[in-house]
């Protein structure tokens, strides 16, 4: 990554964590009292065993099946995040827009919504392109997420804000699961994992497959 791009993606990543916690202040309370955000998320509610599934995007349904041949990076979030979401996304970005071209056309993110509710197609689209044309945002019915989640152990809960027109937040865990070409989930990267790190990863998948 350039001296240049790098100071980018710092002033960036500070702004939407200055945003955040100004946007907590306003609702009244800590940072990690509204998100629980501790050690950087929830653990996992399970151990992950990966597998295939279906959820929609705005462009209609993704199939983790039909992915086949690409490296896909999932991750668990919501698009009114004010922390953790932001900041991984902008890790994941950076170390897509550092891959050849040849190398980003097997590479995939897909950003799990597990606030449907709030999180429209529409608005998913729009969210993941902020980040990178490769961030495609998905979602589904509360059951069709709570199920897919089941399957990378991934945890999330609601967490109410009295008096708030939000009216809550989604306290979450924060990691990215890594598929490789033929659909399996073979790496775990933990909260804020960083973009050199994530592309080494990627790459490393790539040349196993």
């Amino acid at each position: 990554m350039s001296l240049r791009r790098g100071r980018r993606l710092v002033v960036a990543v500070f702004v939407l964590l200055l945003a955040g916690c100004v946007g907590l202040w306003l609702l009244g309370g800590s940072l990690p009292e509204r998100l629980g955000l501790g050690s950087g998320g929830l653990a996992l509610s399970a151990q992950p065993k990966g597998g295939d599934f279906t959820l929609q995007s705005k462009n209609g349904p993704v199939r983790l099946a039909d992915l086949r041949g690409r490296v896909v990076l999932i991750y668990f979030g919501y698009t009114a995040c004010p922390d953790i979401c932001p900041t991984n996304l902008a890790y994941l970005a950076s170390a897509l827009q550092d891959l050849t071209p040849q190398e980003l056309d097997r590479v995939l993110v897909l950003f799990v919504s597990v606030d449907p509710e709030r999180d429209s197609l529409d608005h998913l689209a729009a969210y993941g392109r902020y980040f990178h044309p490769n961030v495609v945002g998905i979602t589904g019915t509360p059951d069709r997420v709570a199920h897919v989640a089941e399957l990378y152990g991934a945890a999330y809960r609601k967490v109410p804000l009295s008096g708030s027109a939000m009216g809550y937040l989604v306290d979450h865990s924060a990691y990215t699961y890594v598929v490789d070409t033929s659909g399996r989930l073979v790496r775990r990267l933990d909260h804020a994992t960083s973009p050199s790190r994530i592309r080494e990863v990627i790459r490393e998948v790539l040349a196993e497959n």
